[in-house]
Order: structure tokens, then C-alpha cells, then sequence
């Protein structure tokens, strides 16, 4: 993120440990712009951080995703391949040894 989309006030989310919460401080220090956030109290660099509405986009775009994946699972399932797969099974749920 640079600095002109930096913003007090900004939900923002530090991707490597999860951390998230508002821009409540900017400040440069050694040439490099860092944002404190409200919930840790701690500096982060600014170009590490994502704002919270691109990640929201992200989980949306996987939870699709995931609905997609289980739609056709299910449909797999209750489907005849599946239903063939099991026929050639004797169904039993013994272990060798």
C-alpha cells in the first residue's frame, strides 16, 4: 500500500500474523512510512498492509469458490458414478492384518 491510499482511520489487516484493526497513527522513520494500529499499538510498515475491503473481496471470491466445489461434489455423489463405485464394494469396513 503506498502512501497515498494510507488514511487514519483505514481498516487494514497485516497478512503475515493476522492482525487487524484502523490506522489510528502514520509516521516516516529512516525513509520508510509505518502505520500504527489501534488494536496492537504497534508500528507496521505501510506497504505491508492490505485494506480490509481487498481481503473481504478475496474471502467472498473463495467462499464462491468452495460453493462451487461442494455443489459438484454433492452432485457426484448423488449421482451414478458414485452410486457404481459403491456396487463394486462388498461395503464392509474391516481393516487388514
Amino acid at each position: 500500500m503506498n502512501s497515498e491510499e494510507l488514511v487514519i482511520g483505514m481498516q487494514v489487516r497485516y497478512p503475515r500474523t493476522g492482525t487487524a484493526g484502523r490506522v489510528a497513527k502514520i509516521e516516516r522513520q529512516g525513509g520508510n512510512l509505518f502505520a500504527e494500529i489501534d488494536t496492537t499499538g504497534l508500528l507496521y510498515r505501510a506497504d505491508q498492509l492490505v485494506p480490509v475491503s481487498l481481503q473481504k473481496g478475496k474471502e467472498e471470491q473463495k467462499k464462491t469458490e468452495d460453493i462451487e466445489r461442494v455443489k459438484k461434489e454433492l452432485e457426484f455423489i448423488s449421482g451414478t458414478g458414485f452410486q457404481e463405485a459403491i456396487s463394486h464394494s462388498d461395503q464392509s469396513c474391516e481393516g487388514g492384518g
